[in-house]
């Protein structure tokens, strides 16, 4: 009886960590890589880097396919909600923003490349605009007149 009890227990033991096991994988959506194992097969300029695709909308945590020889792997990556999806892989220097066009109702600046991440393609120089805000920034020192 006693004997029939342990091996009961020790099966269920083994159902359980299965289980643990499978939700593990089921859930796992191939953000991280073993870096040793991609590093001694492939050189930096060897790694192939497509763009980031978000997860859900057009912002947010997403994933990147990188391909080396015969091999494709997804990274995790972050495309920040407050920026231009087309030049996310590219760092920019900006200059200030320029006076309000009344016209457009927009205003702009233009920024030279510092550096292209994930060995991705960047124009030397791009412009930006938004638009125009509407309220009136004051001074430090200005106070409000009752």
């Amino acid at each position: 009886m006693r004997s029939l009890f342990s091996v009961t227990l020790l099966l269920l033991l083994a159902l359980t960590l299965t289980v643990e096991a499978n939700k593990r994988a089921k859930h796992h959506k191939g953000g991280k890589h073993d870096k040793s194992r991609a590093s001694s097969e492939c050189s930096p300029a060897e790694i192939q880097y497509g763009k980031c695709v978000p997860e859900h909308g057009d912002c947010g945590d997403g994933l990147r396919e990188t391909t080396c020889k015969d091999r494709t792997e997804k990274i995790n990556c972050r495309i920040p909600c407050n920026w231009k999806k087309d030049i996310s892989d590219c760092k920019y220097k900006f200059g200030a923003w320029s006076s309000c066009d009344a016209a457009t109702n927009t205003k702009s600046r233009s920024g030279t490349l510092k550096r292209a991440l994930f060995n991705a393609e960047c124009q030397a120089t791009v412009k930006v605009s938004k638009p125009c805000s509407h309220k009136v920034k004051k001074t430090r020192g200005e106070k409000k007149s009752n």
